[in-house]
């Protein structure tokens, strides 16, 4: 072994080492403003996240912070079935045109996918109405459920049944959403619900009582008001007057139609939606006993 070369090559690189370090290229800084700034809330002397102007010049004080004059932006929880399988799913909705909050995969695991942050707005809902406001991907939050939809035809529609763990996530999560933004009961509704004919989701075969009856999510009907009002149904179903009816109790509960007593293409689909979610057995869009029934225990319920 050549120590002597060895040690030359050593010191050699030592040098050329040492030559380069003072040559290094200063870091560059960048600087970033945060604006989510954690104060204590002056009501309630608890710490909370706020987003707010941060001035070079002048200091923005929380010394009264909150004003009571304000509400939360999210009024309504709307629900959709994806119609492909979960890998697809995240794709789409984390490429451009369409998001939601929330994701919530076919797998029996313990996950749930955030997409878009609660206090932005996500591009679930597109052309809607619901209790006369417009474009509710304003002042909702979306949950998108990975579901097949309907494998059939309009004619021959064969819906895709949910299995009860993904139910259970999607129970949890409506839960903990509702409690926070305090959504009323008839405010939780599906995408069919607010764009009638345009959007079947979450389908019939979605179990909505279900979600009422388990985790307090959402509207249902009492069984005692539907049988009281059943006798009551007027059988002349062809008259103005009771179409004239029935359109006013649907938009009372919600649903955007005209009041025109006549059985038109938005009536018919706004009702049909109202049996998806109500009455899945039979989605025909006749106002038949039981569907009027149902109608009028809700609005006595919930729209006295």
């Amino acid at each position: 072994m050549n120590v002597k070369g060895l040690v030359f090559s050593t010191i050699s690189c030592f040098f050329i080492l040492a030559s380069c370090a003072t040559k290094t290229v200063p870091p560059k800084t960048i600087t970033k403003v945060i604006r989510d700034t954690v104060i204590i809330n002056s009501k309630t002397d608890q710490p909370e996240m706020t987003r707010a102007a941060k001035l070079d010049k002048y200091k923005v004080t929380t010394d009264y912070y909150p004003s009571i004059s304000q509400d939360e932006r999210v009024r309504f929880l709307v629900l959709h079935y994806t119609a492909i399988n979960t890998e697809l799913s995240l794709k789409v909705l984390t490429q451009k045109d369409v998001s939601a909050h929330y994701l919530v995969n076919d797998y029996d695991d313990k996950t749930i996918n955030l997409l878009v942050d609660e206090t932005k707005r996500a591009w679930h809902a597109g052309v809607s109405n619901w209790k006369g406001l417009d474009n509710l991907n304003f002042s909702s939050i979306g949950i998108e459920i990975v579901n097949l939809g309907n494998k059939g035809t309009d004619a021959y529609p064969n819906y895709t049944p949910y299995p009860d763990y993904q139910i259970k996530k999607v129970g949890e999560l409506a839960q903990d959403i509702i409690k926070r933004y305090n959504i009323s009961p008839f405010n939780v509704v599906g995408h069919a619900d607010i764009a009638p004919g345009r959007k079947p989701d979450p389908g019939p075969l979605f179990p909505w009582k279900k979600l009422y009856t388990d985790y307090g999510v959402g509207a249902w009907y009492d069984e005692t008001d539907k049988y009281i009002f059943m006798p009551q149904y007027p059988w002349d179903t062809t008259s103005p007057v009771f179409i004239t009816q029935v359109q006013t109790d649907l938009k009372k509960y919600g649903y955007n139609v005209p009041v025109n007593g006549i059985i038109d293409t938005q009536t018919k689909n706004a009702i049909i939606a109202f049996q998806m979610h109500f009455r899945p057995e039979k989605y025909d869009g006749v106002v038949d006993a039981e569907t009027w029934a149902i109608l009028k225990a809700l609005n006595k319920k919930y729209n006295p």
